[in-house]
């Protein structure tokens, strides 16, 4: 449950994100702040709440040398690093970049997004899309246990 309301809307992300942009521009300064905040408040939380379940359970049932464990260990730990390091100051920047952007633009005309707010866009899907691949491997490696 803890993978599912931590990784579930990031997961989306990267079909929510250009839809947006493309259809509703002036709606990003806000969608990037609502994931900054649900970056802070669910899915930071919700993947510490990942290792500690998963923990237990591999402890309590002796599995840690189980590669559909070790497996999915070492991508949390991907995760965390990407997340921390990419995610989660991209999402804050996004929101800050989008909204000066915004503001720049004329009332009710097309929106120009800078270079700045482009690139930290370009960076940021990659790593989601990074991220959404590794914890569906991770999911596959828990479900199917190869090389059990």
């Amino acid at each position: 449950m803890a993978v599912v309301a931590a990784y579930g809307l990031p997961l989306a992300y990267p079909l929510l994100l250009p839809y947006v942009r493309r259809n509703h521009p002036r709606a990003m300064p806000g969608l990037h702040d609502v994931q900054y905040r649900l970056n802070r408040l669910l899915t930071g939380p919700g993947t510490v709440l990942i290792l500690v379940f998963g923990a237990y359970m591999a402890t309590d049932r002796d599995l840690w040398g189980e590669p559909w464990v070790a497996v999915p260990i070492g991508i949390l730990a991907v995760i965390v690093v990407v997340g921390g390091g990419v995610i989660v100051p991209a999402s804050r920047r996004m929101a800050e970049l989008a909204k000066a952007d915004l503001e720049r633009a004329p009332a009710g005309g097309p929106v120009a997004w800078s270079a700045g707010y482009d690139g930290v866009y370009a960076r940021y899907m990659a790593a989601e899309v990074l991220l959404g691949a590794l914890v569906l491997v991770a999911i596959f490696f828990m479900a199917a246990k190869p090389f059990s």
